[in-house]
């Protein structure tokens, strides 16, 4: 009988990232132990198969697995540890979120899930069950997506409701918090995507502050609580990390990698890169054969 990473399995046919017949579903596939390492995460969902990933952010962890899953409201740099095999590889399905969506479906709810988590701050990161109806949906959207016909007809309205069901699943309250203005996690998303589409320009943070009617002292702390790093630092491993990309998927030589992401100097870069993921950026350039 086929199960949900017996279908993700069939749906991955290669290492790292698989597209699907969804744009905004993909399935993620590794078949090897990765030591902790920074990464940086994507805004999105990620429900977990098979396997077992723990992320590392500020000082707190979180551990993902099929028995729960990882929701974030907005992109965050973090670390991460990955726990797979080739006999029993890690397995997942990730999700974009569809902020139109989320917005049509919290339309849709008498009581919206706002504060679900009494005491807990807004976070840009959360675990939640995952519970039978969340397992039985997922099941039937990975169903769907094996069927050419089944993904154009039936994959969106089952993609809409593992939403709904996320949205109203235990502390979707954030989510409910990014669909609307002004609230603090809503305001710190506009500015993430400011820094993402501007990374590699000069950036001020009282700017930032401005564009998102905040004072800067209270941008900080709100910024801070949900990223769990200062603006200053979030940009910094936003930069780098986009680096490491450039070096390994374009083989760019340090001085252009540098220079794309915003540093003025190559030195500079060179010390802050090593000192973030442990090792050169000339050892992240493929080896020419």
């Amino acid at each position: 009988m086929d199960t949900i990473p017996i279908i993700m399995n069939r749906l991955a046919r290669v290492e790292g990232v698989n597209m699907t017949r969804l744009s905004k579903v993909r399935i993620y596939k590794a078949t090897q132990f990765q030591p902790r390492q920074p990464l940086c995460y994507d805004q999105g969902v990620i429900i977990v198969g098979q396997g077992t990933k723990q992320v590392f952010i500020g000082d707190k962890s979180y551990e993902y697995n099929p028995d729960n899953y990882l929701v974030l409201p907005v992109p965050l740099p973090a670390e991460c540890e990955t726990r797979a095999t080739p006999e029993s590889p890690l397995l997942s399905l990730i999700l974009d979120l569809d902020i139109p969506l989320i917005k049509d479906l919290i339309s849709q709810i008498p009581e919206p899930p706002l504060n679900q988590s009494s005491g807990i701050k807004t976070q840009g990161l959360f675990l939640a069950k995952a519970t039978l109806e969340i397992k039985d949906t997922t099941f039937r959207l990975l169903q769907a997506l094996e069927s050419p016909l089944e993904a154009k007809v039936m994959g969106p309205s089952i993609f809409r409701e593992l939403m709904f069901r996320i949205v109203c699943g235990e502390n979707g309250a954030a989510l409910s918090e990014l669909s609307m203005k002004n609230t603090k996690i809503s305001r710190v998303d506009k500015a993430l995507k400011q820094i993402h589409g501007n990374y590699d320009r000069p950036m001020d943070v009282n700017e930032l502050a401005c564009l998102v009617h905040m004072s800067p002292s209270a941008f900080h702390r709100a910024f801070k609580e949900v990223t769990a790093s200062s603006p200053i630092q979030y940009i910094k491993k936003i930069r780098l990390d986009k680096a490491r990309d450039l070096l390994t998927a374009q083989g760019l030589r340090v001085n252009e990698a540098a220079t794309r992401v915003g540093y003025e100097s190559p030195n500079q870069f060179s010390r802050e890169f090593k000192r973030y993921f442990g090792a050169s950026p000339m050892s992240f350039i493929p080896v020419q054969t």
